[in-house]
């Protein structure tokens, strides 16, 4: 019965975090504000497919761009790129950036987590989860299909940088 409750109470979560995703994008984009150095919005080169890579440009310089549209967070810090779920590993609530290159934090629970995505503290029990990423010069190909986790595949999300 505990577990009918549980799944009965969450049928609507996903449309509650895309909701929460895009007033949280919208409201960022309207107020200016800087999340970890020269945050932005990112615009993909090309659109959302059904499955398959996003591109980007390399970035110029550290900080993090969101991309909610597709769900990526992209991460360059002391001169490499990370692609992540925008997700909390946890219960899959939208990550937040915390300022002045501090990492990202979960507003649900306060899980916090180091720019490269490694677990500090709070409720989750593993680090961010890393998306497959490569480099073509100066653009960059994330594939938000493809996630790796820290503690089932190691060597996999450990692998998931590019230096930029």
């Amino acid at each position: 019965m505990g577990e009918q409750q549980s799944e009965s109470a969450c049928v609507g979560c996903g449309a509650r975090r895309m909701f929460l995703q895009q007033a949280v994008t919208a409201t960022a984009a309207l107020a200016g504000l800087s999340l970890l150095g020269p945050a932005r919005v990112l615009s993909a080169l090309e659109p959302r497919r059904e499955r398959g890579p996003v591109k980007y440009a390399l970035p110029a310089a550290d900080g993090v761009s969101i991309d909610a549209a597709n769900e990526i967070i992209l991460c360059r810090n002391a001169g490499e790129v990370y692609a992540f779920a925008l997700s909390c590993p946890h219960q899959n609530t939208a990550l937040k950036v915390m300022p002045k290159n501090a990492g990202f934090q979960c507003p649900r629970h306060k899980s916090k987590y180091q720019p490269n995505g490694t677990f500090v503290s709070g409720r989750a029990t593993r680090n961010m989860d890393r998306l497959q990423i490569t480099r073509d010069g100066a653009t960059i190909s994330v594939d938000p299909d493809i996630v790796f986790e820290s503690d089932t595949e190691p060597a996999k999300w450990a692998a998931a940088v590019i230096k930029a």
